[in-house]
């Protein structure tokens, strides 16, 4: 059986990239990771995927306009007959184009329990307001910041001796476990919505 194909989109340094593509290589997830979508030239996640021969599509924001690198970019995934994308790191709000095309086949991991910090440095927000309590959120994607219908959240201690850096990396554990794991239950619950249809 075809297992589903999923894109990545991500900007950074792709640790959630690289915790999905082991899992989905040792058969644990239903899907096989298509692609990879990523807006900054020169990321280490472009180095991930290289090393798991994975093919990307790479741009420079700032020498396209939105709504023609988004067209560029569902037009390569519906070719790859890609069916979900899922976003780990990606630092760019997604436009119209990507949710008319993939409605409700979108979905984020964010650093924080939203909706409390949402936008970038949900991690550094968090430390600053000095919270007990943070974590993780799984959720689609809409058209607004991190605004869009939760799927999962699992929560994370802050430590009175805990720097920036060592919160980051407990948080950073659990989403590597959880990502993978909602991945796995969003794309067999789609098959199953499928085959009952």
């Amino acid at each position: 059986m075809n297992k589903v194909k999923v894109a990545i989109f991500a900007s950074g340094t792709g640790s959630n990239f690289e915790a999905i593509i082991e899992q989905a290589i040792e058969n644990q997830l239903a899907c096989d990771v298509a692609i990879l979508v990523c807006d900054k030239p020169g990321a280490k996640v472009i180095d991930i995927a290289n090393e798991y021969d994975i093919p990307t599509f790479v741009f420079d924001p700032k020498n396209i306009p939105k709504k023609e690198y988004e067209q560029k970019v569902v037009k390569r995934l519906l070719l790859m007959n890609v069916e979900w994308i899922f976003l780990a790191g990606y630092m760019r709000i997604i436009g119209p184009t990507l949710l008319n095309a993939y409605e409700i086949k979108i979905v984020n991991i964010h650093p924080s329990m939203l909706p409390a910090f949402p936008g970038k440095d949900a991690v550094g927000q968090a430390f600053q307001a000095k919270v007990k309590i943070t974590g993780v959120t799984i959720h689609y994607v809409d058209a607004g910041i991190d605004t869009g219908p939760i799927i999962a959240q699992e929560s994370v201690e802050i430590f009175p001796d805990d720097t920036k850096e060592v919160l980051q990396k407990r948080i950073q554990q659990v989403e590597h476990k959880l990502y993978p794991r909602i991945i796995n239950q969003l794309i067999k619950q789609s098959l199953k919505v499928e085959v009952t249809d």
